[in-house]
């Protein structure tokens, strides 16, 4: 399986969500990124970065609160938003960048 880097560098969008184990809105985003990978299928990829276990991570992309999602494309970041997202609404922004 290809690692972080190349992930994040590669054509497909990666949308990344930084979460929390004792964060409450965290735990809501999982059957929303659930429902979303059923819609999408393989036009993204998506990752959960664990803030607590990945401080590197997070503090190289100013995570301050979570959750943080983020869309980036070849290393770019196009898209950033905070808070609970729904899944329609997340389909709409890696469809702008499929």
């Amino acid at each position: 399986m290809p690692g972080f880097h190349e992930l994040i560098r590669a054509e497909k969008p990666v949308l990344i969500d930084f979460y929390a184990e004792w964060c409450g809105p965290c735990r809501m985003m999982v059957p929303i990124l659930e429902q979303l990978k059923k819609m999408i299928g393989d036009k993204a990829t998506i990752i959960k970065i664990d803030v607590d276990k990945n401080p590197e991570a997070a503090e190289k992309y100013k995570v301050r609160g979570v959750p943080i999602l983020m869309v980036l494309k070849q290393g770019d970041l196009r898209w950033r938003q905070s808070g609970v997202v729904p899944a329609d609404h997340l389909k709409m922004i890696i469809e702008l960048h499929t």
